[in-house]
């Protein structure tokens, strides 16, 4: 079904699939908001999880070519009916590989607002246009008829007439005659307040408008926002709509709505009446403020208090301009494209900078240090990619806002740090142009491409792009700026990631001795210098003489941070490791063991920390001999890492590793083959085939199919079922 935005495809694509299942046609029905290619694969993986049960893969892509290998037509089995919706298809290139099976019971339909012949060609097109007059008569009749309201024809048939017939147009007037009906409002009174207020329609809709489509559209979504801002509290929805129409009309979190800055954004509209604020109420950016001209306006007003946000939200679905749903964590609210650009064309430029510089500040300080909710992250990527495109012309102004490389590093945290490599090369290419190569915020852009790039397991291409950016950052800032010694940092620490152990302790020792000329010896940035010098020493064969630096820097973070600063923690974990790299396993043990309650009392017990020193541990009992109760340690604490961080984080996979060999050293080189074999192919999946973990585990996985093809066995017994171990890691897989 294709149609203009607002014609009502999705509402007839959901007409239609509730009818058919109701009448007992269907076996299975999947609904699928299809705008990207991630939302077609989770919630194909999501019917997966339901139709397959526990034999479905954890991993999105794999669940996703599972249920449409499920959808197959198979000889011999009982046929299945079934009906797959993909809503919203923006883009055929987001469905390749993706399209469900043809069969003789399946059916596919998709609604889009595109012609393209790659998406139409081969297939059976129907045509969704604006209603016709007699349709709109039913339609306004129908509706008004559920409110107890009736409306002579002539005057209901010349309201849609005004209107062009727009479906969505009719919903908001309909919407907007039955809350006020009870004052008197009808067809013909609405029609007065269009003829009053009508505003040019113009690019409101994201495709073309039909020939002769009228141009008091806008003005349906400015009646109806003028209503929805009386209810209480007054003067906060129109506002509250603002934030939402430079998010992502697929689903904002309500969180983001509800925070600090957006609350601080509402606060300025605040009324005690029905008056709303003019165009020039709007305050306007602060001049010369040096950090974000968004901010300073508002440090003195004091934010709405939070059911506030909530109250205006309900106002807003009440004259039917967004969607609400509160129980919805992730996509609490949408809000239809139309009704975000007819907000955008009634904001002056002054006012387009308050909003988005506010938005963005909602979705930063919306954003948790630790993502423990995946869906959420993705969900606050996506609003701020919108953001991005619908006020690029402001996001950028007079500084990138810090959000968008919040967003960047968020990709990375997630696993996806080719996709982070990416996206910082494209923020470096849009600081480049709207800012100049010299500006702080296009270098700091080309340190993320460089940072993550190592991520990907490129540590040469890595220090090539940090030795290109230092020429830079000297250049610019100057050789003692903060940030052209923490490049320096970077570029020495991938020179240690490219095998150059050596030069990187060389490199640190150098960069030591400027860190304690410009910020002096205790500072936490100097701290940091040491920690990678004893490291890189440790690292390139000096173990004694790593423990010994650990030993004197621990020391000095705990006179300067005190002893429960991560940064002292961090340093107790790097002391209690080359203790046990020098030979001392039974000590570093117990120096794991010590830290560990510390971390689990100041960090909790689900921070990537802890879980760093919970597999510290337990290969400090490997060490001492002790395999077994190595890798139970670590099947807890694979459970726990993909329950946090998801199944596909490189601290997950690298999880999966270090249990995998601990199996074997407890006597199963078969399942430890097996279970390595697995993980490569996830390795291969995410990481890519060169990445250097990916290596890894293929040598450890022939080191440990050799192994097992030869029959070596340990005699010593096993206190673990490695059978029930095997069949929990592969679910896992």
């Amino acid at each position: 079904m294709v149609g203009l935005g607002g014609a009502g495809k999705t509402q007839l694509a959901a007409h239609y699939a509730r009818t058919v299942w109701q009448s007992g046609a269907l076996d299975v029905l999947v609904w699928a908001t299809a705008a990207t290619t991630a939302a077609v694969i989770t919630s194909y993986a999501a019917a997966a999880a339901e139709l397959l049960g526990s034999p479905a893969p954890t991993e999105s892509e794999q669940a996703a070519a599972a249920f449409l290998a499920w959808l197959e037509p198979k000889a011999g089995q009982r046929s299945c009916r079934w009906l797959v919706v993909l809503d919203d298809v923006t883009d055929p290139d987001h469905l390749s590989g993706l399209w469900p099976p043809a069969s003789p019971t399946g059916c596919t339909l998709v609604t889009t607002r595109s012609r393209e012949p790659a998406l139409t060609t081969g297939r059976r097109l129907i045509p969704v246009g604006v209603f016709t007059p007699a349709e709109s008569l039913s339609y306004l009749n129908a509706v008004l008829a559920s409110h107890h309201l009736a409306e002579p024809d002539d005057d209901a048939a010349a309201l849609a007439h005004d209107l062009g017939h727009l479906p969505l147009a009719l919903a908001q007037a309909v919407a907007y005659i039955a809350e006020l009906a009870d004052v008197g409002m009808n067809c013909a009174q609405y029609r007065q307040l269009l003829s009053s207020r009508t505003t040019p329609l113009g690019d409101t809709a994201p495709d073309r408008r039909p020939d002769g489509q009228p141009e008091a559209v806008a003005a349906t979504w400015a009646l109806s926002i003028e209503r929805a801002d009386a209810l209480r509290p007054a003067g906060l929805a129109r506002p509250m709509l603002q934030l939402a129409a430079f998010l992502d009309a697929n689903g904002i979190p309500e969180t983001i709505l509800s925070s600090t800055p957006a609350r601080t954004y509402l606060a300025q509209y605040r009324t005690t009446h029905a008056n709303t604020p003019s165009a020039a109420d709007v305050p306007t950016p602060p001049a010369g403020s040096a950090d974000d001209p968004g901010a300073a306006d508002h440090q003195n007003v004091r934010p709405v208090p939070e059911r506030y946000a909530h109250m205006s939200l309900s106002a807003l679905r009440r004259l039917s301009l967004i969607d609400y749903t509160p129980k919805t964590q992730g996509t609490a609210v949408r809000v239809h494209q139309l009704v975000q650009r007819a907000v955008h064309d009634t904001l002056a430029a002054p006012q387009r900078y308050a909003v988005a510089r506010a938005a963005a500040d909602a979705l930063l300080a919306t954003w948790p240090d630790i993502e423990r909710d995946t869906a959420l992250a993705q969900s606050l990527r996506a609003n701020t990619t919108a953001l991005a495109i619908c006020a690029e012309d402001v996001i950028y102004q007079p500084h990138a806002h810090a959000v968008l490389y919040r967003a960047g590093r968020s990709l990375g945290k997630a696993g996806q740090v080719t996709a982070a490599r990416d996206y910082f090369r494209r923020l470096t290419a849009t600081t480049t142009h709207r800012l100049g190569s010299d500006h702080l915020d296009t270098l700091t852009a080309r340190h993320g491409f460089a940072r993550w790039r190592g991520q990907t397991g490129d540590a040469a291409g890595a220090g090539a792009t940090f030795a290109e950016l230092l020429v830079d950052m000297v250049r610019v800032l100057g050789p003692d700026h903060p940030q052209t010694l923490d490049t320096r940092h970077h570029l020495a620490y991938s020179w240690g990631q490219s095998g150059d152990a050596a030069g990187a302790a060389t490199a640190f020792a150098e960069l030591l001795e400027d860190r304690v000329r410009v910020l002096g010896p205790d500072h936490p940035h100097t701290l940091g210098t040491r920690s990678n010098l004893a490291r890189w020493r440790g690292e390139a064969g000096d173990a004694a003489g790593a423990a010994t630096a650990f030993a004197e820097l621990l020391e000095d973070r705990v006179r300067v941070l005190g002893p429960d600063h991560p940064h002292t923690l961090t340093s107790r974990n790097s002391l209690a490791r080359w203790r046990g790299e020098a030979g001392d396993a039974a000590g570093a043990a117990t120096a794991f063991a010590e830290l560990l309650e510390d971390r689990v009392r100041v960090l909790g017990p689900d921070h990537p920390h802890t879980f760093n020193t919970r597999a510290n541990l337990a290969y400090a009992w490997g060490q001492m001999g002790d395999s077994v109760r190595a890798a139970m340690a670590f099947v807890k604490l694979l459970e726990d890492t993909v329950r946090v961080l998801g199944p596909d984080h490189p601290s997950t996979l690298i999880t999966r590793e270090t249990l995998a060999e601990w199996w074997g050293e407890a006597g199963d080189a078969a399942g430890a083959a097996t279970a390595l074999a697995a993980l490569v192919h996830d390795m291969v999946r995410v990481l890519g085939p060169d990445h250097p973990r990916t290596l890894t585990s293929r040598k450890s996985h022939s080191r440990w199919r050799r192994q097992a093809d030869s029959g070596q066995t340990d005699d010593r017994p096993t206190r673990v079922g490695w059978k029930a171990l095997m069949i929990f890691l592969l679910s896992l897989a």
